[in-house]
């Protein structure tokens, strides 16, 4: 019965945002309330397995400073000229012949701070500039550049899904970088530069040559020799993540993993770096001396950028928090632990198992909401009942929030924005996109999956 009031709720949610346009947010609150109310939940409960500690503010109250500053750091990188040094730089050096492998990597580095609209949006000029430039249709180089947004927007934290669904289930945020990059950089070169070549034969069409798209509108230019330099772009682009992987690799030489239970200093000075928020805190004051003091920005600007990035990060934050609810009623109203015993009468409760459950709801949720974050958080909310139950494995955690991750970005259709997005930008008619863009995540989603079990196989 408990699973009948869920694809109600489901039913009810598609119903909202799709039929009604209700805004995402609004629409999984309503939504929560009344899954709520079908699993027959105290009306005590209710309210805070929605909006505390079990639902909204779980998810929002950990992470809210790692989603705002990560947006904060990836707007000061673009705004000082960063990001543009970076893609023109990597361009430069891999020349001509190896364009599609240039932005791949200049995306994938700007991509783990920035989130994947506001990444569209900034790199699509740049992209059609050295398109044009270099006399290639804007997709052939695209395709590279999307792969690499996605990828880093579906498994590596500090993006706010994979560290909400990271956090929802307990996963190490350290352990989770360290095999999200494994992940994400397979699936951008597969759904990159090796889909293109295929994408080319079957839907040719699509690559045709422009000089002109209404989307991209003015192609802003910016002074080489003014903006900041390659490595100080870069460093500052990635530094929330180097205090996450070194203390990691530091945890697992040297305390197997776990905190020690009589900690030295070093110990906790480790300990402290490693805290997301705490790495990130330290990345955002960087990157307003790297990117703004010493770039001789005023304070002004730098702060004009900063509340530009919390304008673009707060529609995403609200539909993370949104997820949070719809999870929150799913664990405290016992639909995790149903499933949970489901799955322990069955008695296929190996690693391999639950990782191929996860991706398989977060992939029906995506084909059926739209949105990969409410897909994730939503599965997570369904499988934490199953983790709870095999709490002798550290690493499956990591693993099932990755494959959540890969399962929320398959088959991105007409209910999702990222759909739309990518037809304007590339100027492509609803077919097309359907051959690009939906096949594209369905690559990233299936090989991302591959990958994941096969390290599963290997370390959990």
């Amino acid at each position: 019965m408990q699973f009948v009031m869920l694809a109600i709720s489901i039913l009810i949610l598609l119903l909202l945002i799709v039929k009604f346009k209700v805004n995402t947010f609004v629409a999984l609150i309503i939504t929560a309330f009344i899954l709520a109310l079908l699993l027959g939940m105290s009306p005590m409960d209710i309210p805070n397995a929605v909006l505390g500690d079990q639902g909204v503010g779980n998810i929002l109250g950990s992470n809210s400073v790692i989603f705002i500053f990560g947006g904060m750091i990836g707007r000061l990188v673009a705004d000082a000229g960063g990001s543009y040094r970076i893609a023109k730089t990597l361009i430069n050096w891999f020349g001509l012949k190896r364009l599609q492998w240039a932005v791949l990597i200049a995306s994938f580095i700007i991509g783990i701070s920035m989130i994947f609209g506001v990444g569209m949006v900034l790199l699509i000029p740049i992209v059609f500039a050295v398109a044009i430039e270099a006399g290639v249709p804007l997709l052939y180089l695209g395709i590279s550049m999307t792969a690499a947004l996605s990828s880093a927007q579906g498994f590596l934290p500090p993006q706010p899904a994979p560290t909400a669904v990271a956090s929802a289930l307990g996963a190490n945020i350290g352990m989770m970088l360290i095999f999200g990059l494994v992940v994400s950089i397979i699936t951008a070169v597969v759904a990159g530069p090796a889909f293109t070549k295929l994408a080319q034969k079957y839907a040719p069409d699509a690559f045709q040559m422009k000089t002109e798209i209404k989307a991209v509108g003015e192609i802003k230019e910016y002074d080489l020799d003014k903006t900041p330099s390659f490595g100080l772009s870069v460093l500052t682009s990635v530094f929330p993540l180097v205090f996450m992987i070194i203390a990691t690799v530091y945890k697992m030489i040297y305390t197997g993993g776990v905190t020690p239970k009589n900690p030295t200093m070093f110990d906790q000075v480790i300990e402290f770096m490693a805290n997301p928020a705490v790495a990130m805190t330290i990345a955002l004051i960087f990157a307003i001396f790297s990117m703004g003091v010493w770039q001789k920005r005023t304070m002004a600007q730098v702060n004009e950028s900063m509340t530009q990035a919390i304008n673009a990060v707060a529609g995403i934050l609200l539909i993370v928090g949104g997820g949070g609810a719809l999870r929150g009623v799913l664990v405290t109203g016992g639909v995790s632990d149903q499933v949970a015993k489901i799955f322990t009468a069955s008695g296929s409760m190996s690693a391999i198992t639950i990782i191929i459950f996860a991706w398989a709801v977060a992939a029906i949720l995506r084909v059926a909401v739209g949105s990969a974050t409410v897909a994730g958080m939503t599965a997570a909310g369904i499988v934490t009942g199953i983790l709870a139950a095999n709490p002798g494995n550290s690493m499956l955690p990591v693993f099932v929030a990755l494959a959540i991750g890969s399962g929320s970005l398959i088959a991105s259709h007409v209910n999702d924005a990222g759909f739309w997005i990518f037809k304007e930008f590339f100027d492509l008619t609803v077919t097309q996109t359907f051959q690009i863009w939906t096949v594209l995540e369905t690559i990233i989603s299936t090989v991302g999956l591959a990958v994941i079990l096969l390290l599963a196989s290997i370390f959990a």
